[in-house]
């Protein structure tokens, strides 16, 4: 039986997103991410697709009109509204570079909606901390967000979100906390120990839409066996339960151990294997329509291109061996930008990434924040928080 239509939002306009100098968020990691896709074959067969510029109406869906004024004016000297700061710094057709990658993402969303395609993917998207009124944390419009509201204005009654960054997918929870057609399940870093400082496991949503709300905020250090203990503990059956029409992801490089800015401790074996488990509950909870975004990840010549070639994959149907080798051709192509950098010259950590699921102990920090999650919102979905079967 041939994999599901998959089609991915790509155009080198999309490079505009660029917040300059020495920022982390450097748009190199887009470009290597498709030239490695191509090299591999990931992509043969598989339409492009061009985004245009989300429009105002678009985006005030989930901004507001004051913040996008805002945003037009910061290039000629406005600042506020989070802008001009040093994690969101004003750079030239800000507003234009934002709403292209928004517009990235929105087309995606049309394309599941209109059934042109099961499985839409944008790279450049995943700027999940992005608020209504405000930037924050590298990102200026909240791409995430739109492409849920697009998806519910055109009839979607049931939206599922999980973000797997580093960071809690803040931005995304707070548009949507009082919203009980949509539930965000986030895994993150403890909130004590790192940006932006929210999204504990008893935040569940705000009153009305109790259980809307998901988050397994995880000890720093935390590797491969511990992340899919806890997803595997938590993320799948609350998607059975919830029944999503439609699963949005967002697929953040940032939980690597070689990552600077976090302290997780993932290899590229297991993100590889977290997109694999995602794009199989997209097809047994939510009828195979699977829309995935980029998000963070901030090595970005070892890590991100590989992780996301994995997770392009994955969206195409294919499988990209951990064994295969990365191209010449690409690593010569990455040395003209890596200045000495360390290439990788394989899609593997050499990580075998094993888990063993929870069974409802609490000798450890991780599974300590398991039975916290579980018990905080298992009861408001009809889910029984000690049933390890779950």
């Amino acid at each position: 039986m041939s994999s599901p239509r998959a089609v991915v939002v790509w155009d080198e306009a999309l490079l505009g997103y660029d917040l300059g100098g020495r920022h982390p968020l450097n748009p190199i990691r887009l470009d290597l991410t498709i030239r490695l896709a191509h090299s591999l074959g990931v992509l043969e067969d598989v339409q492009l697709l061009a985004p245009v510029q989300a429009t105002d109406d678009e985006l005030c869906t989930v901004h507001s009109p004051e913040y996008l004024a805002a945003v037009k004016q910061a290039p000629r000297g406005y600042v506020g509204h989070g802008l001009g700061t040093s994690d969101n710094p004003v750079f030239y057709r800000m507003h234009e570079a934002s709403a292209l990658v928004a517009g990235g993402s929105l087309l995606a969303a049309e394309e599941i909606l209109t059934g042109r395609a099961a499985r839409a993917v944008n790279i450049s998207g995943g700027l999940h901390h992005a608020m209504r009124n405000r930037a924050s944390g590298f990102c200026v419009y909240n791409d995430c967000a739109l492409a849920i509201r697009r998806l519910l204005d055109g009839g979607i009654s049931r939206v599922a979100y999980v973000d797997i960054d580093v960071h809690h997918g803040d931005g995304v929870e707070e548009a949507f906390a009082d919203d009980p057609r949509v539930l965000t399940i986030s895994l993150h870093q403890h909130p004590a120990t790192l940006f932006p400082g929210t999204g504990r496991s008893t935040d569940v949503g705000a009153p009305g839409a109790e259980g809307s709300a998901v988050n397994v905020p995880l000890p720093p250090g935390t590797s491969d066996g511990g992340w899919l203990r806890a997803f595997h503990a938590i993320v799948p059956a609350l998607l059975r339960a919830f029944q999503p029409e439609v699963l949005v992801t967002q697929h953040g490089a940032d939980t690597h151990v070689e990552d600077p800015l976090a302290n997780l401790a993932l290899s590229v074996d297991g993100q590889r294997a977290a997109h694999r488990a995602l794009a199989e509950l997209a097809h047994t909870t939510a009828g195979g329509r699977w829309l995935a975004l980029g998000g963070g990840g901030y090595s970005l010549f070892r890590v991100v291109p590989r992780s996301w070639t994995h997770l392009l994959a994955a969206v195409a149907g294919r499988e990209v061996e951990p064994t295969t080798a990365v191209p010449a051709e690409w690593r010569a192509y990455a040395a003209t930008a890596a200045h000495g950098a360390s290439l990788p010259t394989s899609m593997t950590d050499g990580v075998d990434p094993q888990w063993t699921p929870w069974d409802g102990t609490t000798e450890t920090w991780l599974d300590q924040a398991i039975q916290e999650t579980r018990r905080a919102v298992y009861p408001l979905h009809d889910l029984d928080p000690e049933d390890t079967r779950l």
